[in-house]
């Protein structure tokens, strides 16, 4: 069945270009110059993308038009003079893509053809907490809790467009798994995927292994050298460590991602370039733009889509899962099937691993060297997680399946249990709690005094 698209734009000239380009995809498509026109065709026709103008010469804008209708089906903003901070709105209010004029006609198409296709995935039966955790298993994401499971959901809704995306969080926390996720899951994923650390290397060496050089541009210069934004066309550049560049540098990262051109180190020549941008970083971008140590125009073109990636210690219940398998590749490199006592598994979750997923991964390779025979105990991990506070809160509780099985509970008793495992997991939380357990705020706080149970402030 041939899909249909809405174009709005008070620009009749615009919407016939558009309608061209979509009907030579074999797409339906009907034109609107004005927003309550299009409402109307909206009420008659089922639409399977809508591409606005922001600015109509209307009172309804296509910010406007993009609440009325992304929750039926994805909106594409177009516009000729918007701004960094519109491009950011757009994304936070449900756009599906924003894209500026002049637009390049394969930019167009590819935007609609992600959002169609993901279309197709809306209609789908829902994806359960389950195959969502499974789906991304090969890119390296191992979890299942609440925090990873609403990560998945994000990744899946970002994956298919060609927005910017920014990811922040902790180090060690595993963004640049998430970047792949983004990649391997998107139209791209038959392009490659170039990382590249941005904190590594001098601001001249960042340079010439971004953008390449030209032979004789500087001492050692010996050939022409594609830089890795041109290694990375088709597919996906991750930038890791961005808050780490320098002012000069983050100029002409501003400007590649703007006129999507690089120029070798040395050349007189800009070259387009079309890969998508995927950037990481473990500071506080938004501080930094405010005291003047990072760009805010190159933030803003940066976080279209903001991830967070969630610390280990804010998923506490993802550590069994992790650490088993660390643990099945520790068996392989010490040359012997090892598994974990039950003692372990509990140290290891009430640590609060400031280096997070790869903190976790080096103490379970340290323990592997250090057990003596088949079975990982305590005293094999590292020093740090032998202190006797660690080790008393390690024993202090029994598992929640312990507490509520040991003896038949009452009700009561069952609900109780759940709202201290909740608070306890989310650390007291109670926005979070709430949320878990699909109760208001109210509703927890009357449960929390029935039980006698003291919420932190």
């Amino acid at each position: 069945m041939k899909k249909n698209i809405l174009v709005v734009d008070d620009d009749r000239a615009s919407c016939e270009l558009l309608r061209e380009i979509f009907l030579a995809q074999g797409w339906n498509v009907e034109i609107s110059i004005a927003p309550e026109d299009a409402r109307q065709l909206f009420a008659k026709t089922p639409f399977d993308l809508v591409v606005t103008d922001v600015n109509l010469e209307a009172e309804t804008n296509g910010l406007d038009l993009l609440s009325t209708f992304h929750d039926r089906c994805p909106v594409i903003l177009v516009t000729g003079f918007g701004t960094l901070e519109t491009a950011v709105l757009a994304s936070r209010e449900g756009a599906w893509d924003f894209i500026s004029k002049p637009f390049k006609v394969d930019e167009v198409v590819s935007a609609a053809r992600a959002a169609l296709a993901r279309g197709n995935d809306n209609a789908a039966e829902p994806v359960t907490e389950s195959e969502l955790s499974t789906r991304y298993a090969d890119t390296g994401m191992v979890g299942r809790s609440a925090q990873m499971i609403d990560l998945y959901k994000e990744i899946a809704r970002v994956a298919p467009a060609r927005s910017t995306v920014l990811l922040i969080g902790e180090s060690g926390t595993g963004k640049e798994l998430v970047a792949k996720a983004i990649h391997h899951h998107g139209p791209r994923s038959a392009a490659p995927f170039i990382a590249v650390n941005c904190g590594a290397l001098t601001e001249t060496m960042l340079e010439a292994e971004l953008f390449g050089h030209v032979k004789g541009s500087f001492t050692g210069a010996t050939i022409d050298r594609k830089g890795l934004w041109e290694e990375a066309e088709g597919g996906t550049l991750f930038l890791d460590e961005i808050g780490e560049t320098s002012p000069a540098m983050q100029v002409k990262l501003l400007r590649a991602l703007q006129e999507g051109e690089i120029r070798r180190v040395g050349a007189s020549k800009s070259q387009t370039v079309d890969a998508r941008v995927v950037a990481a970083t473990n500071r506080n971008l938004e501080e930094e733009v405010t005291t003047g140590k990072f760009r805010k125009d190159l933030y803003y073109r940066l976080s279209v889509v903001t991830l967070r990636v969630p610390s280990l210690r804010e998923r506490r219940t993802d550590i069994p899962l992790l650490a088993e398998r660390f643990l099945r590749v520790a068996s392989g490199n010490v040359g012997r099937k090892l598994r974990f006592d039950e003692t372990a598994i509990n140290l290891l979750s009430v640590y609060d691993f400031p280096g997070n997923v790869r903190e976790l991964q080096a103490a379970v390779e340290y323990a592997a060297l250090h057990a003596r025979g088949s079975v990982v105990i305590p005293e094999n991990f590292p020093t740090k997680l032998q202190s006797p506070e660690l080790r008393a809160r390690s024993i202090r509780r029994p598992s929640l399946q312990t507490e509520l099985f040991s003896q038949l509970p009452t009700l009561d008793d069952l609900e109780r249990q759940y709202l201290i495992h909740v608070l306890d997991a989310v650390q007291g939380n109670r926005t979070r709690a709430a949320e878990i357990m699909g109760i208001d705020r109210r509703t927890l706080y009357r449960m929390a005094e029935r039980f006698g149970i003291k919420l932190d402030e």
